[in-house]
């Protein structure tokens, strides 16, 4: 089953009917839908797909030699090119008569196999591609090595790719086009604990309750989401135990740079050096408040949801998982979720809103939107905002988001009204966002503002799938 990717689709196709080389690089985290885009892309095309294998360059060139040799037909059993370079440079030589793809799967693998490779493309791209009609795709997980091997300027390959993709865990939207069966408040259960991975989302079944879903995966120690996030860092990264300890002290509340350090027992430099990495990997995410570029309030937080919940519930548990009991594990898991789901439930508004800019219904242009926290100096305390853009100087929006199951009341959209006011925009709109709808005092004190917009959860779905 493929699902979406229509943009990355359309690109790609662009670039093929241009007739001429292209050369694009994919890259993006693991299980994350590269292979499955590629696959779809050339399905019903002339290509040849290859993919590298964590081993030495014999065995490589061995593989990739094959796949060249099985598409022109020319192949016999045990035929081996002498070098990448003849290899490769048949491929350039069948393109000068047709289209032809080319996709290298997880490149930095043969990559590192080989490390004359990148130097080979670069002398082979040079030398054909004003006569070749090949469309060469370059593909990799690891992060680093494709954005410091291929994409940076001093990489051999720099300046000869034609276009380049970052692919990313889909949205909200697309991830309930995975599901047909889950109620609207269950589809965001699912967003919530395993984002829009598309691995991770094959892994649910829309048959059975969320409750069911997490015993049969994150609390069975013999599902493969048990242990997930600790492999794939022993993947990514070289001392997967502090970066292990960091992720779990965000997770658990630590947020600040002085907390984190605290936590790990290690200090800030050492810190910041991983949390870098983790940043670059697309795990953690370090926010300012909004309008604030750099900042000594600067917060981090776990950008992706499975890394997320599995960080924040499993460990916690994970004695009486492995003994077994799932129950008793989704138990004490339980009353904690409705807290887990109201910063997903924020990231769900934030999409809303995009959309919204978008289809061009936004009252506000604005050009980002972040989170705001600091003094409110009237009360003489600490205060948040959980979404915020503006337009310009003039023009601004304030979102308040509730997840839960009680009516919103007019209380919230005053304090939501008051905090608009510690910023000096002229045109000012509120958003009050709720899971389970307002009160009448609060629709009538929206209807008084005059600038309060309120919208449930089944408007935010409503507009997220396309039906208004």
């Amino acid at each position: 089953m493929f699902i979406g990717r229509e943009r990355e689709l359309n690109s790609l196709n662009k670039l093929y009917v241009s007739g001429k080389f292209e050369f694009v690089v994919i890259y993006g985290r693991r299980r994350v839908g590269k292979t499955a885009l590629i696959n779809q892309f050339i399905r019903n095309k002339k290509a040849i797909y290859f993919m590298g294998v964590e081993s030495n360059a014999r065995q490589n060139l061995e593989n990739l030699s094959r796949n060249i040799l099985e598409y022109s037909a020319k192949g016999q059993e045990g035929s081996v090119f002498l070098s990448f370079q003849t290899a490769l440079e048949h491929v350039f030589q069948l393109a000068k008569e047709e289209r032809l793809v080319l996709a290298i799967d997880e490149y930095p693998y043969l990559a590192r196999s080989s490390r004359s490779l990148a130097s080979t493309l670069q002398f082979l791209i040079d030398r054909y591609k004003d006569e070749s009609r090949l469309m060469l795709i370059l593909c990799g997980s690891s992060m680093s090595y494709m954005e410091d091997h291929v994409l940076a300027y001093k990489a051999p390959l720099y300046g000869r790719r034609t276009a380049q993709m970052k692919i990313q865990p889909f949205d909200f939207a697309d991830t309930c086009r995975y599901f047909e069966n889950f109620s609207g408040e269950d589809k965001a259960l699912i967003y919530g604990i395993v984002g829009g991975t598309p691995q991770y989302l094959l892994q649910m079944d829309d048959r059975l309750s969320v409750e069911d879903n997490i015993k049969n995966t994150f609390l069975n120690p013999t599902s493969s989401l048990f242990e997930e996030p600790e492999n794939l860092l022993k993947q990514e990264v070289r001392e997967p135990a502090l970066y292990n300890a960091i992720i779990t002290a965000i997770a658990t509340g630590s947020s600040r740079m002085a907390e984190i350090s605290t936590k790990v027992g290690e200090n800030t430099s050492v810190c910041a050096s991983y949390l870098k990495n983790l940043i670059a990997l697309g795990l953690v995410r370090r926010e300012s408040p909004y309008g604030e570029k750099a900042s000594r309030k600067s917060i981090y937080s776990i950008d992706d949801n499975m890394f997320r919940f599995w960080y924040r519930f499993i460990p916690e548990y994970s004695s009486v998982i492995a003994r077994g009991a799932a129950d008793m594990a989704y138990r004490r898991m339980e009353p904690h979720l409705s807290d887990y789901m109201g910063n997903v439930f924020e990231e769900i508004c934030k999409q809303y809103l995009w959309k919204l800019l978008l289809d061009g219904k936004s009252p506000v242009e604005f050009k980002e939107l972040g989170r705001w926290w600091g003094t409110d100096p009237s009360a003489h305390s600490q205060a948040e905002i959980d979404i915020m853009g503006d337009q310009d100087k003039d023009t601004a929006l304030f979102g308040e988001c509730k997840w839960t199951n009680e009516k919103v009341d007019a209380g919230v959209l005053e304090k939501l009204a008051g905090r608009s006011k510690l910023f000096h925009y002229h045109k000012v709109y509120l958003y009050l966002f709720a899971k389970s709808g307002f009160t009448k005092g609060c629709i009538d004190k929206a209807k008084g503002l005059g600038n309060a917009m309120l919208v449930t959860y089944s408007d935010i779905q409503e507009l997220l799938s396309g039906r208004i």
